[in-house]
């Protein structure tokens, strides 16, 4: 199973290895990262593998959002399983 991480905020030091430091504390493996700032906004989105994540997905996504918190950006955590309903035809 995987994950969507999407950031966005004004940039400083240490987001992503913010990010990337609470998916490995929680035993997801991020797979991908695309990232770019612009002018001084940050954009991130991350696809993380959570098939063995260590803790339930709920507690992750919170954990999540207190780094995000703690950055000063917004953090959405978004199932794969969202995705494949949305677009099942």
């Amino acid at each position: 199973m995987k994950a969507v991480i999407t950031v966005i905020g004004k940039d400083t030091v240490g987001i992503l290895a913010g990010i990337s430091g609470e998916c490995a504390r929680n035993g997801a493996n991020v797979v991908e990262v695309t990232q770019s700032v612009m002018q001084d906004m940050f954009a991130m989105i991350m696809m993380v593998d959570i098939s063995s994540c260590t803790v339930p997905y709920k507690e992750l996504v919170e954990s999540l959002k207190k780094i995000g918190d703690k950055f000063g950006v917004q953090v959405h955590v978004t199932h794969e399983e969202l995705y494949n309903t949305m677009y099942r035809v």
